[in-house]
């Protein structure tokens, strides 16, 4: 009988270990990520405005929120130019509807959608003539594209770069499968594509979102800080909307076990120094929850890709 109980006692504190576990890896999700990506947002922001070549894009940034300061000439497209490095800002998004004011980073695999929102590889920069492709996470990271749904036909979407200011005009939204990655696609049109996990805490599917370029204001003093192609742009890198977890199961695993250890430490120190057995157990406890961030942070990637 006492097994028994010393089983269903040892079975129920697992339990309760791994709600704990579940809660707050649930937390990390939602605020632990939110941090990490404002932090980089920051970061993102001011790289961009630094590598400017006048102040014109400065005072864009910080109006493009304002609907009575948006240009409101014909929609003239940007000159091609080479893509910067993945990773590397390309410009400011903002969908004043929704409240979304970011920088968008080259590419959409994990590390850059964990900046912020991602333009696809592969697509025309924001600007320049045709289907330009951008992807963001919804509920994760800062989920910039949380209330994309709310952007209903005829709201602005403005896209800043340093070559000028676009406004693009939605006209419909829809979902799709994340294999079906034709709506990335170049088009004859000038036409910006964003693209969202749905529903909400959920990637089986994707929300759309389409707009038409309607207005535009090019710098006088326009250009990236790359050299021209005259090439156009190649087909987009991902063949799927889900892009590249960048998996990497080998540190999940290696924090996982540092982490099991440390509590484990812990525990026994508890137990072995009961007269201090708090001490221990507040000195184990906040060395464990900088770990756990580190493992939570190493998981994120295992799993379906949900932006």
């Amino acid at each position: 009988m006492s097994r028994l109980r010393w089983a269903l006692d040892l079975t129920g504190r697992i339990l309760v270990g791994l709600g704990v576990l579940v809660l707050l890896f649930t937390a990390y999700q939602i605020w632990g990520t939110s941090l990490q990506e404002a932090h980089t947002q920051s970061q993102l922001r001011s790289t961009l405005i630094k590598e400017t070549n006048g102040q014109e894009i400065r005072h864009a940034l910080a109006e493009a929120a304002a609907l009575d300061k948006l240009p409101t000439g014909p929609p003239v497209t940007a000159p091609a130019m080479a893509a910067p490095p993945e990773g590397d800002p390309i410009g400011q998004i903002t969908i004043p509807v929704i409240g979304v004011n970011q920088i968008v980073v080259e590419g959409t695999n994990t590390p850059d959608l964990r900046k912020g929102p991602g333009h696809y590889i592969g697509t025309p920069l924001p600007g320049e003539a045709g289907n330009v492709g951008v992807a963001g996470h919804r509920t994760t990271y800062g989920h910039p594209f949380y209330n994309l749904d709310s952007v209903k036909p005829g709201d602005p979407i403005v896209l800043t770069t340093t070559q000028g200011i676009f406004v693009y005009d939605a006209f419909r939204s829809f979902v799709i499968s994340p294999n079906d990655s034709q709506v990335i696609n170049n088009v004859s049109a000038d036409w910006l594509t964003l693209t969202t996990c749905n529903p909400r805490f959920s990637a089986t599917t994707r929300l759309v979102v389409q707009a038409k370029l309607a207005h535009s204001q090019l710098f006088a003093n326009s250009g990236l800080a790359v050299a021209p192609t005259a090439s156009g742009h190649a087909t987009p890198k991902s063949e799927q909307l889900a892009g590249d977890n960048g998996v990497d199961l080998a540190g999940a695993l290696s924090w996982g076990l540092i982490a099991l250890v440390l509590g484990a430490l812990t525990l026994l120190a508890g137990r072995r120094f009961r007269s201090q057995r708090w001490l221990a157990w507040i000195i184990g406890t906040a060395g464990l929850l900088v770990l756990l961030y580190f493992f939570f942070g190493a998981v994120s990637p295992l799993l379906p890709a949900s932006y």
